[in-house]
């Protein structure tokens, strides 16, 4: 059974540093790779940042470049989003998510984590 735990959100004030933690089981080696969403109040979910499984890809939104930094630890099958540099607009629900193909949906999205920044 396919389970993602996110974990590692919280209340910091702005400027902060966070880091998320999306912890997977499964046969996470056949997965293309992972994704990080999020969703504020009041507002759609959004694109936050991927990575392939094998480290080779990474990709991130504009609003977050140079502020977040996403990586994986394939042997704890955990995958990171180091947030840095934190502002009031990154408040939001936190999701992880992943996908087994390549181009396709997001097959499987883990419970969500809160993350608060204080101005």
């Amino acid at each position: 059974q396919v389970q993602l735990v996110e974990s590692g959100g919280g209340l910091v004030q702005a400027g902060g540093s966070l880091r998320l933690s999306c912890a997977a089981s499964g046969r996470t080696f056949s997965w293309y790779g992972m994704g990080w969403f999020r969703q504020a109040p009041g507002e759609e979910r959004e694109f936050v940042s991927f990575i392939r499984w094998s480290g080779s890809f990474m990709s991130y939104a504009d609003s977050v470049k140079g502020r977040f930094s996403i990586s994986r630890d394939n042997a704890k099958n955990t995958v990171y989003l180091q947030m840095s540099s934190l502002k009031p607009e990154d408040t939001a629900v936190y999701y992880c998510a992943a996908q087994v193909l390549a181009g396709r949906k997001y097959n499987y999205w883990g419970q969500g984590t809160q993350v608060t920044v204080s101005s």
